[in-house]
């Protein structure tokens, strides 16, 4: 299935050219420099060779931009910037779009429409994090066609940063062509010039190599590249990625986030947020499914908050469900040895429930008639945490199976996300990185076995008789971690979701 891109969205195009026309006036040129050939091959070849080097050139005076910029921001009902807010020298500006509305596709858009309507062909996107940088790697992967066709053929090059192939690098900087770059924020946030990396080493881009003949920054810095921030929330948040960043030499610095902070929001050019985007139709409703429990005001709660000895009393302090104006309202009591927790609640579900001894070393308690022990952290009448979690996989498996008796005789396929706390829950990998099943995968395969097996989903399986296979292969994941370790690290892993995939 190939996707396809709309490119007459009347909203895309407004963020496009919110950015595109500050430059408006820009005559079409580029910048040249002299890129000197390695030592080492010179002494090697007995030949000197040198290189044109091909970088952005800003020729609009402050004043020009100024007024483009403010132009911009009231035809968008923005509050115009000051001009002390903008320095020729130092351009940044902020795009806000609601998750969901296209904003990758906007600032690639913006990106070809640069490079046609001014000449500038050197942009570098800086992303926080490894699963967003593939993700964008993947969207200038998709659309390439698409650009293509929309920009009668343009010829452009792409990459990922990868330290170990530095002459990407080189390329990037003596290419004529549009190019683009997309580099995660550690990869050049530590430098020998930050105080607190000083014990540390810097990061390879920071480092002289001799087979490029330059410190690979350098050639970047000469190129004065457009400077791209996906989630600058996450990107820049802190001084020493700021810093990084402004150490690319950018000719200008355009951030890109549907949660922008409120203090960091500088040169407002577009903003389309939530109630925007779904006043525009232009996101779904969202449903929301929850798990509630029945009948647990039918038990007694108890929660060990704290134990203390003060003044030669000892007491202990507890959370308990307590009934008030005929109502039940969970709130936290301190009681002492003797207390009779029927009293203290005004419930009969607490019957028996009366402190027996408080005990301070082991921050426990007993009851005159339970059995039951009670540690600092504890509950009783709680529902097992692992209960809810099962009940929410069950629930999504439910619902997308569901979905899938309604969208697939129409073609649709359907997906469904969980957004975990923690890759070891749904992950586990051995000391080779080899893979297996965390809680979570283990409670979905459990739970997934099951519902397949409901009549009303046989025309979704028909005659299966391998579930444990199928069970395996319509879940996966996608982490960081993957690209760590050893045996995951295949494309082949990331295949094979066929109904669920787990983020």
């Amino acid at each position: 299935m190939k996707i396809q891109f709309d490119s007459s969205l009347e909203y895309q195009g407004d963020a496009i050219k919110a950015i595109t026309n500050i430059f408006q006036g820009q005559e079409i040129c580029e910048a040249n420099f002299t890129v000197y050939s390695p030592e080492f091959l010179v002494k090697q070849q007995n030949i000197a060779f040198n290189e044109i080097g091909y970088g952005n050139r800003l020729t609009l005076t402050e004043g020009n931009i100024i007024e483009n910029v403010q132009n911009l921001q009231l035809a968008n009902g923005l509050k115009p910037s000051n001009r002390s807010d903008v320095d020729r020298n130092h351009l940044d500006f902020t795009i806000e779009m609601e998750t969901g509305t296209g904003k990758t596709y906007v600032y690639l858009r913006s990106i070809m429409e640069m490079y046609r309507q001014y000449g500038f062909s050197k942009h570098i996107i800086v992303v926080p994090s490894i699963p967003i940088k593939e993700g964008v790697y993947k969207s200038l992967q998709i659309t390439e066609d698409h650009f293509k066709e929309l920009y009668d053929n343009i010829n452009y090059n792409y990459f990922i940063y990868d330290s170990s192939k530095l002459n990407e690098v080189r390329d990037f900087s003596t290419n004529d062509g549009l190019s683009i770059m997309v580099i995660n924020i550690d990869a050049f946030r530590k430098s020998f010039e930050n105080p607190d990396d000083a014990k540390k080493k810097a990061n390879i881009i920071h480092r002289y190599n001799d087979k490029l003949g330059y410190k690979p920054l350098d050639l970047i810095k000469n190129t004065n590249p457009i400077v791209f921030i996906d989630e600058p929330q996450s990107t820049m948040s802190t001084p020493l990625a700021k810093k990084a960043v402004q150490g690319l030499n950018p000719l200008a610095i355009l951030r890109y986030s549907a949660t922008h902070k409120k203090d960091e929001k500088i040169n407002m050019m577009y903003k389309l947020d939530a109630v925007d985007a779904y006043e525009k139709k232009l996101v779904k409703q969202i449903e929301i499914g929850s798990i509630q429990t029945e009948g647990m005001n039918n038990q007694a709660y108890i929660s060990l908050l704290d134990v203390r000895s003060k003044g030669g009393n000892i007491d202990a302090r507890v959370e308990v469900d307590v009934l008030q104006n005929g109502k039940i309202k969970r709130v936290k009591k301190w009681v002492k040895q003797n207390q009779d927790l029927e009293e203290l609640t005004g419930r009969i579900e607490y019957e028996g429930y009366i402190i027996k001894d408080i005990y301070v070393q082991n921050e426990y308690i007993d009851f005159t008639s339970r059995n039951e022990e009670l540690k600092v952290g504890e509950v009783i009448g709680s529902v097992d945490d692992k209960q809810i979690k099962t009940a929410l996989i069950n629930k999504t498996i439910e619902a997308h199976l569901d979905k899938e008796l309604v969208l697939n005789p129409q073609g649709i396929k359907v997906l469904s996300l969980f957004f975990i706390d923690s890759v070891g829950k749904y992950r586990v990998y051995d000391e080779d990185g080899n893979p297996s099943l965390g809680d979570y995968a283990k409670i979905f395969e459990k739970e997934y076995k099951k519902l397949i097996k409901k009549t009303k989903y046989a025309s979704l399986f028909g005659e299966m008789k391998d579930v444990e296979v199928n069970a395996s292969e319509v879940h996966n994941g996608y982490f960081s971690i993957d690209k760590k370790s050893k045996a995951s690290n295949k494309k082949k892993n990331m295949n094979t979701i066929k109904i669920l995939q787990v983020l």
